[in-house]
């Protein structure tokens, strides 16, 4: 997929990346997403998201909660979740982004009363079967996973 960014032009990673994923991806608003098809860990997902110039999905309200669902759905291979770049493992039940920021929106699935992990589950998925609702899962969990790139 993106692997044509990074290793013979390192300087323009981040300039150009970004642009190739909203080929292969979707654009929405100054973001570009990109479903990834090989199931990983949480940390290796996000690491291979940074490594091609952007990092975990990460809706910042309900419209952009939706148009992630819509195109997970669309693009979804199979998978019922999919990582999204919220996590609450240095402090459990104070949820992070991918750069340790306090996360304000979320989108829990209350129907299945989540977050009921504890300290066992730390790391968030985008649930299809659930709406696009989200679930704290095994960080250790094999999964699909979306990218996110912000368009400069």
């Amino acid at each position: 997929y993106l692997s044509t960014c990074q290793p013979f032009f390192p300087f323009y990673t981040l300039l150009l990346c970004p642009f190739l994923v909203c080929l292969r991806g979707i654009k929405v608003h100054r973001k570009c997403y990109l479903a990834i098809e090989e199931p990983k860990h949480y940390h290796d997902a996000n690491e291979d998201c940074i490594a091609q110039g952007g990092t975990l999905a990460t809706p910042r309200d309900m419209q952009e909660n939706n148009e992630l669902r819509e195109y997970a759905k669309r693009s979804s291979m199979g998978a019922k979740d999919f990582w999204i770049g919220v996590t609450d493992i240095v402090k459990e039940g104070q949820y992070v982004d991918v750069n340790s920021m306090p996360v304000t929106f979320f989108n829990w699935d209350k129907s299945k009363k989540q977050p009921t992990g504890g300290k066992r589950e730390s790391c968030v998925t985008l649930s299809l079967a659930a709406q696009g609702r989200w679930h704290d899962e095994v960080c250790r969990s094999q999964k699909k996973y979306i990218c996110e790139y912000l368009i400069p």
